[in-house]
């Protein structure tokens, strides 16, 4: 098929395939008229070549950067306030100073900033989050904070952090694959940091 030819059609596999996504995910954008279709008497889906072109991003060597600095990224996470916190906190929690509950907050801050600056267009070294991440174990396992514990508080940020990446891809206007593989690396990198902090939090 010709794709310069603004009079062919596309078959819904062609379409998908040229546009990187699912044919159930074209097949919805179709039924919500986000791109022109029309079905055959025989019930197969074909789009316009022009129109699926249209969609197609223009290529880049790389995807552009998430936010100006990773400090911006991680006070857009802040807002985001990722879960009200229990009535009652854990008892190792209770029993901390407010200065050492700073120090978890700002470790925390810090697994933040270094998870955004590896995501990023420089695609920053994950070596040293997942340093950041098993001392944060380690100082959990010192005060009190069994593994059960710990674990639970690093997935409690885990959704909304994705949610927020998620929100930070759609402001940056990446396209379908590239928010696909931001998302697809973050997940990655996020059990990599949790496999980190139980090491540290066994090992301390």
């Amino acid at each position: 098929m010709d794709r310069n030819d603004g009079n062919r059609w596309f078959t819904l596999g062609e379409a998908s395939r040229t546009l990187g996504v699912t044919p159930n995910t074209l097949r919805r954008w179709a039924d919500r008229g986000q791109i022109p279709s029309f079905t055959t008497p025989g019930g197969h889906r074909r789009f316009l070549v022009t129109a699926v072109q249209a969609l197609v991003p223009t290529a880049r060597t790389r995807r552009p950067a998430l936010a100006g600095t990773s400090d911006h990224m991680a006070r857009a996470y802040r807002r985001a306030r990722p879960l009200a916190p229990r009535h009652e906190p854990a008892p190792w929690l209770a029993n901390l100073s407010e200065s050492e509950r700073m120090r978890f907050r700002e470790r925390g801050m810090q697994l933040v900033g270094d998870l955004l600056a590896h995501l990023d267009a420089e695609r920053g070294d994950l070596v040293v989050a997942e340093r950041h991440a098993n001392e944060y174990g380690a100082e959990a396992a010192k005060f009190g904070a069994s593994l059960s514990d710990t674990v639970e508080g690093f997935l409690r940020y885990r959704k909304p952090f994705i949610d927020q990446l998620a929100a930070l891809a759609r402001q940056r206007r990446l396209d379908t694959r590239e928010a696909t593989a931001l998302l697809v690396d973050a997940e990655s990198a996020l059990d990599r940091l949790l496999v980190a902090l139980m090491t540290g939090h066994t090992k301390s």
